[in-house]
């Protein structure tokens, strides 16, 4: 495992060879080959020749490794830049690290300020000579564009893991802005006019007419100020070497755009008084009307930073635009590609990029095309993100590893500034998302559209059979769902039955204990009353005797004898004591007929006349 000393080596040399800027992308990769410098490089950028060996890898190196524009008889030369990688010096042959240099070009309005330090040096350090250099005092600092978390001026450089080249800002909130003269007349109507640019591109052969107001900007100077001719002003655009990144960055080989302009005043070639440098004009083809960046930088919520992309596109090009779904990358995927199969859609990705020659042009006269447009709109969900800032392209390039694989992201990777935009166009499958198609900026509508209605022929064979499977499968699942259902009615019927005669049953069996317990209270209540009956007198008893002769509801007769005297109630408990209570039955008499359950059961039997025999009926009540 590498010490700390060796990972920040590692790192610096994975940087340079590499080109990756931010260090959370460098280091991951590193991380990925358990910091094997070598394996970390090949996986990057792959080795035509075998990979290359250093002692970064744990295996013995048999001489000094070359990248594939390097010959060992120069290997005590200084690499050339257009070289992919640099001499790797083995970490074990260094008996003591030499400092390491950090160089940093740090712009203030129109001026920029070429720093270097080592890193063990501090932020503050960096301020107290930008203070001598730009005459701020470094209390009304602020020092941005760093791609690390919060730092201060006590911050080491060291501790931020920085790459060799850095480019930081310096803001100062604090002071007022230059004072500008008054504007002469002339000037003013300028200003409220129009001028069209004519700029040809030498490489492809192609020309340009781009319109603007006086007021727009070439970086700081409006075109009303800058001495271009009016209506119209023609413009020639190249390449050429850029000497200032070139002593920056010694180990890559760098590009910048050339301008040449028609003008036969000596105003235009005199705009770098203003700050403008002709290797800097043509960027007004692409940020001429910005007002604010496209989509903030280290933006928390997706949703937020789209929201601001869309209000600046309108703003820049008007508002017949596609319409840009507004949420992340996977919600986007969710509405193109996971519905119904018939109302799935492609995604197109714009990937957006302001320093571009070519984002302008892309940008008004196809991107905002009204058939482009309307294509997008019927076919496409379109998503949106710019690359202009390094956190935001390195944020993107994660995004796409994720989704796309890291062969989508090393092409996305290797796009160069000025082949800007692109145009991703993605078909979701079922076990992966495919980009169908990688558009860039260099294009015709008609090719645009041409790619386009191509995707949309594979798209429409592809959605063709997902219909079709989901049709059949739709159709497996009615087919299942009604046997389920059916089945379910089965068993609810079944559980109905079974519940109306455990119900039956337990209603039967409710009634039987009742009529039980009925019975038992009855039968208790003829047991009280038959032994509260007085006993029987007998035949040659002195007293007057009433015999009563009963004759129950079935015929049967039961007889008894009563003293005259007795009450009858009395009677009433001897016939209830043989099962038959007067709250149910009635006791009628012969002659005369009566209801003998009516009478005054305190009576005794001689006051009613049931003396000295009587023969009664036992009748139910209704």
């Amino acid at each position: 495992m590498a010490s700390n000393m060796d990972r920040e080596m590692i790192l610096a040399d994975f940087q340079a060879c590499t080109g990756i800027e931010n260090i959370d992308e460098a280091i991951t990769l590193l991380e990925q080959n358990n910091w094997d410098l070598v394996a970390a490089i090949n996986g990057v950028i792959p080795q035509e020749n075998g990979i290359l060996q250093s002692e970064y890898s744990g295996e013995t190196s048999q001489g000094p490794a070359y990248g594939p524009a390097s010959h060992p008889s120069s290997s005590s030369s200084t690499p050339s830049s257009s070289s992919a990688f640099r001499h790797v010096v083995p970490s074990r042959q260094i008996v003591e690290r030499q400092p390491r240099m950090l160089d940093f070009r740090v712009e203030y309005r129109d001026r920029n300020v070429d720093v270097v330090l080592e890193d063990s040096s501090t932020v503050g350090e960096i301020k107290h000579i930008l203070e001598n250099e730009l005459q701020i005092p470094s209390s009304k600092m602020l020092l941005k564009g760093w791609k690390t978390g919060d730092v201060d001026d006590s911050t080491v450089l060291k501790t931020l893991h920085l790459p060799k080249n850095n480019s930081l800002y310096v803001l100062t909130p604090d002071l007022p802005p230059p004072s500008s003269s008054s504007m002469p007349g002339a000037l003013q109507e300028s200003l409220n006019q129009n001028f069209m640019l004519i700029v040809t591109h030498r490489e492809v052969q192609r020309e340009y007419n781009l319109n603007f107001s006086g007021s727009s900007t070439i970086q700081e100077v409006t075109l009303a100020a800058s001495g271009v001719s009016y209506p119209c002003h023609r413009l020639t655009v190249g390449r050429r070497s850029s000497p200032a990144q070139t002593r920056e960055q010694s180990e890559e080989q760098c590009t910048d755009v050339h301008m040449v302009s028609d003008s036969d005043g000596d105003d235009f070639e005199d705009a770098t008084e203003f700050g403008v440098d002709d290797g800097e004009m043509f960027g007004m083809a692409s940020s001429a009307l910005r007002k604010s960046p496209m989509m903030p930088e280290n933006a928390e919520n997706e949703g937020d930073a789209l929201l601001q992309f869309t209000a600046e596109f309108s703003s820049r090009y008007g508002d017949c635009h596609p319409v840009f779904f507004i949420g992340s990358l996977e919600a986007a995927f969710q509405e193109a590609f996971y519905g119904k199969a018939r109302d799935r859609k492609l995604l197109a990705v714009y990937l957006h990029h302001d320093e571009s020659v070519l984002t302008n042009v892309f940008c008004s006269q196809m991107l905002c095309a009204e058939s482009i447009v309307s294509y997008l709109s019927q076919n496409f969900i379109t998503w949106a993100w710019d690359m202009t800032k390094e956190a935001n392209r390195a944020r993107f390039l994660t995004m796409c590893t994720r989704h796309f694989g890291s062969v989508v992201a090393q092409t996305i990777r290797t796009q160069k500034t000025d082949q800007f935009p692109l145009f991703l166009i993605i078909m979701g499958k079922r076990s992966s998302n495919e980009v169908l198609n990688v558009i860039q900026g260099n294009t015709t509508v008609d090719e645009l559209m041409m790619r386009l209605m191509a995707a949309m022929e594979i798209f429409g064979a592809q959605q063709q059979e997902d219909i079709k499977d989901e049709d059949e499968r739709e159709a497996r699942e009615n087919v299942k769902r009604e046997q389920d259902e059916a089945y379910r009615i089965s068993l609810e019927a079944d559980r109905a039955k079974r519940e109306a005669q455990e119900r039956e049953i337990a209603e039967q069996f409710r009634l039987e204990q009742i009529k039980k317990e009925q019975e038992e209270e009855r039968e208790a209540i003829r047991l009280s009353l038959e032994q509260a009956l007085p006993p029987e007198p007998k035949d040659e008893s002195p007293e007057s005797v009433s015999k009563l002769r009963i004759r129950t509801p079935s015929g049967e007769f039961f007889e008894r004898r009563f003293l005259a005297n007795s009450k009858l109630q009395v009677v009433f408990d001897f016939v209830a004591s043989k099962g038959y209570p007067w709250e149910e039955f009635k006791l009628l008499g012969t002659f005369p007929r009566r209801d003998v359950t009516q009478l005054d059961p305190n009576k005794s039997l001689l006051e009613l006349k049931l003396y000295p025999q009587e023969t009664l009926f036992l009748e139910a009540k209704e």
